[in-house]
């Protein structure tokens, strides 16, 4: 979220991040119900003074005879606490109002709507031409007996898939394989939990605005997280951190459920969007500046086209416009990969910086060299999502026979066969 401070002092700016990224937020409410509380809060430190100066006896009560004094020491006590229960109100209204605030987009952003205003930066590899009629994932798969997506639908029912034999073991490889390289980067990786309370939503951006997303257990006051960086957001809720304890590398390994719920229908076939998914995650919390903020955006995104590389995958980087890039978003990039069957680039990867967005919803910070203390900054970025992935490799991979033929990164998994 925003300080309080920071949209009184730039309340045109914050109109227009509100407008860009076509978020439904009174920003004229939130002022007065701001200048409500600041009002209550100095009448309320008024009236204590006065408490406080009378039962000090600077204000000359008698303490042996009842009368008007006795009388305003009545009224004062009911008018503070009046006050106090006007102050909680307030501030809880106004924290909830806050909570829909969108951070301001960088201004190299594209100002659009959505995806169609996102501008390309470049592209890497160039997509197969196949001399023979290319197969989609879903022929490859049922031709080499790789996995059952319909008959597991009938035990859990719709977007769901159930990955067989050798497809199997590759989507094991692969998540090692993006372990491995970020570990060897510095990253400590972390096996978290796919649930989560519903406080490490609100604290990492995805609530209130992707409640419709989530799977919830009511029951356990839990939810499904659709990303470890719900989970990794919150590590350190509340913390101070000391200087030399950052940067904070994380490599998140977990389970991921989502609804899909925006999909209108889109992809229903096929493994490119299942309720049920695995991915690790990118993570890093680090000094509240701007230009290290900005050379870790491109550590993370460099990571990813490591990766990508790995595989032999053409892809290609857009920038995120205004509408795309999400509420908490400073900036972010998208890697698109290119699936034959389709024709055209698909988001694998997301790449966003939330400077401290983020942190301000978590209460994270750090105490500098000089004692000084600030909110930290948070960004992320996919390392590798399974299955997705698995559809731009299968296809872009595949030989005449309906084969598919390894990366050579990934062929030591494979005790270097070559084909999958």
């Amino acid at each position: 979220m925003l300080a309080l401070e920071f949209i009184r002092q730039n309340i045109d700016d914050v109109r227009r991040a509100i407008e860009q990224k076509g978020i439904t937020v009174d920003l004229d409410s939130i002022l007065a119900l701001d200048a409500k509380l600041r009002s209550a809060r100095a009448r309320l430190d008024a009236l204590r003074s006065e408490r406080n100066r009378r039962s000090s006896g600077q204000l000359g009560t008698s303490t042996t005879t009842a009368g008007p004094e006795d009388d305003r020491g009545t009224v004062l006590r009911a008018a503070i606490k009046a006050l106090q229960q006007e102050v909680r109100d307030t501030q809880r209204q106004l924290d909830d109002m806050l909570l829909w605030v969108p951070n301001l987009p960088w201004r190299g952003a594209p100002v659009g709507p959505n995806s169609s205003a996102n501008t390309l930066v470049r592209r890497d590899g160039r997509p197969p031409e196949f001399p023979f009629p290319a197969k989609t994932h879903i022929e490859l798969i049922a031709q080499n007996g790789w996995a059952d997506l319909t008959g597991v639908t009938k035990v859990c029912g719709t977007r769901t898939y159930c990955l067989r034999g050798r497809l199997a073991l590759l989507e094991q490889a692969l998540l090692w394989h993006a372990s491995k390289r970020l570990t060897s980067d510095g990253f400590t990786l972390l096996s978290v939990p796919g649930l989560a309370r519903r406080e490490a939503f609100v604290a990492s951006g995805h609530f209130p605005f992707g409640q419709d997303d989530a799977f919830e257990l009511p029951r356990d006051h839990l939810l499904l997280a659709g990303t470890a960086e719900v989970v990794l957001n919150s590590l350190h809720a509340g913390e101070i951190l000391q200087d030399n304890d950052l940067p904070l590398l994380y490599a998140g390994f977990s389970p991921c459920f989502r609804r899909e719920a925006g999909s209108a229908g889109r992809d229903v076939r096929g493994l490119l969007r299942v309720h049920q998914f695995y991915k690790v995650e990118q993570f890093v919390i680090c000094r509240n500046d701007v230009q290290q903020s900005a050379q870790w955006h491109a550590r993370l995104l460099a990571n990813a086209e490591g990766i990508l590389r790995d595989l032999e995958l053409p892809y290609q980087i857009v920038e995120c416009s205004t509408g795309d890039m999400g509420v908490g978003k400073y900036r972010m990039n998208d890697i698109e990969t290119w699936i034959p069957s389709l024709e055209q680039y698909r988001e694998t990867h997301s790449c966003s910086t939330l400077h401290e967005w983020q942190a301000r919803r978590t209460n994270v910070r750090y105490r500098d060299r000089n004692g000084h203390v600030h909110f930290v900054h948070t960004l992320n970025n996919t390392a590798i999502a399974t299955p997705r992935i698995l559809v731009p490799l299968l296809e872009n991979h595949q030989r005449a026979d309906g084969r598919v033929q390894l990366p050579k990164s990934l062929r030591g998994y494979f005790d270097g066969d070559a084909w999958l």
